[in-house]
């Protein structure tokens, strides 16, 4: 089952290669619109300590490293 579900993701993102750093260049969007706003307790937080931001990175360099893969 989990070879199954591996093979197809990868299938999927063959095609679609960019599609991982997309999602890391939204990560980093969304950490940009958390700054803006005012600070609220929870987003407050998400600002102070970067969370998506982080994401976004790590997100987008192993992104970069499936579509070389794939």
């Amino acid at each position: 089952m989990l070879i199954e579900w591996i093979k197809a993701t990868s299938e999927f993102l063959a095609k679609r290669k960019g599609l991982p750093v997309l999602g890391a260049v939204g990560l980093v969007l969304l950490n940009f619109i958390l700054n803006l706003l005012p600070a609220w307790p929870v987003v407050g937080w998400l600002a102070e300590v970067d969370l998506f931001l982080h994401l976004g990175i790590v997100g987008g360099l192993l992104g970069i490293l499936i579509g070389d893969a794939l």
